[in-house]
């Protein structure tokens, strides 16, 4: 059974002029993971450094000489796969490039950039590079799966733009595969095992129910606001019909995937957020794999002086504070679905 659990602590003290100040918190908990987030609303009326305006970045990192991803750069500077997945260097499909990235995080790691432009900002990109830069990861994984079967736990990541961690501006996604378990695998494995029955479906018809997160759909993926936030303006896609990331042949799958994602981003464009994480992952044993699920989260934007979305606070008790109401982040998100309505048909 899915529960959507809350409640509430209060915080008193009195102001600079003397008089009785109550500020609300609310304590959330993921019916998926059971992991508890805080979600102080009054932060939000704090100056957001860094989000005044879309940013660019600094002029250093918009030079394409040093881009070990640009055109003139790549062959010389990136690694090539071994032969046993791939009789070429690199596997492309398209515009996008895929090659082992040399600083794994598996024993399994690689880099997919989309095509040849540098910089894109963000909400600005055509899905269609996302389509072929998810095609070739999920080539990548079905390779890998070939020569190594035990490497069953999988994960497609972006991090776009230092904001969010990545190293290079150039727009790419990390795809990884590796015999041990994450943490994350191991929740989302045992919390599967304790539902006796696919959880991401059973969550998304009771979003739907209550219709207060749900934002909306591209195809067969289905779109929410997170009820308990890891990350600020968190939203998740749930695929209805898609449970393995081994599917480079099913461009439909592929294809509304990259609408949502591209649809996520011009949601935080709208809020002059230039940075976010993609996380994707699958347990690729052919037994009770859930449905996929795709988890996106704006991060401090890539600027001058900017506050981070990390504290103390996260460290101290293992739990995201975020300042936004999940409701109003599907409010405000809805808005990008319609858009994206329009322009399919």
């Amino acid at each position: 059974m899915i529960r959507f659990e809350r409640s509430e602590l209060i915080a008193c003290f009195k102001d600079a002029s003397g008089n009785e100040v109550k500020r609300v918190q609310e304590i959330r908990t993921d019916p998926v993971t059971l992991k508890q987030c805080r979600i102080v609303p009054f932060r939000a009326l704090e100056k957001e450094r860094g989000t005044q305006r879309l940013f660019s970045p600094p002029q250093e990192d918009l030079d394409t000489k040093k881009c070990p991803f640009c055109p003139g750069n790549l062959e010389a500077m990136t690694p090539q796969l071994l032969s046993g997945i791939s009789e070429t260097p690199r596997l492309c499909h398209n515009r996008s490039i895929l090659f082992p990235n040399l600083f794994p995080y598996t024993e399994w790691s690689a880099v997919s950039i989309f095509d040849n432009n540098h910089h894109v900002e963000i909400g600005s990109a055509p899905w269609e590079v996302y389509q072929d830069s998810f095609i070739n990861c999920a080539d990548y994984l079905s390779r890998v799966a070939k020569v190594d079967p035990s490497s069953i736990y999988m994960s497609i990541t972006q991090n776009h733009l230092p904001g969010a961690g990545g190293s290079l501006v150039h727009p790419h996604l990390q795809v990884h595969a590796s015999k041990g378990m994450s943490n994350h695998h191991r929740l989302i494995n045992q919390r599967t095992l304790a539902h006796g029955r696919c959880m991401f479906s059973d969550l998304l018809a009771a979003e739907k129910k209550t219709g207060q997160r749900y934002i909306g759909s591209t195809g067969s993926w289905e779109w929410i606001a997170a009820f308990a936030p890891s990350g600020f303006y968190e939203i998740w896609g749930i695929s209805t019909a898609s449970s393995s990331l081994l599917m480079p042949d099913s461009a439909q799958v592929w294809q509304d995937l990259a609408k949502g994602v591209v649809n996520v981003q011009k949601y935080y464009k709208s809020l002059n957020r230039n940075a976010y994480n993609l996380a994707l992952i699958s347990t690729e044993d052919k037994e009770n794999n859930p449905h996929l699920k795709v988890s996106l989260t704006a991060r401090s934007s890539y600027a001058p002086w900017v506050r981070s979305d990390f504290t103390g606070f996260e460290i101290a008790t293992g739990e995201m504070a975020t300042f936004i109401l999940p409701e109003d982040v599907a409010a405000m998100a809805a808005e990008y679905w319609q858009e994206g309505a329009e322009s399919t048909l």
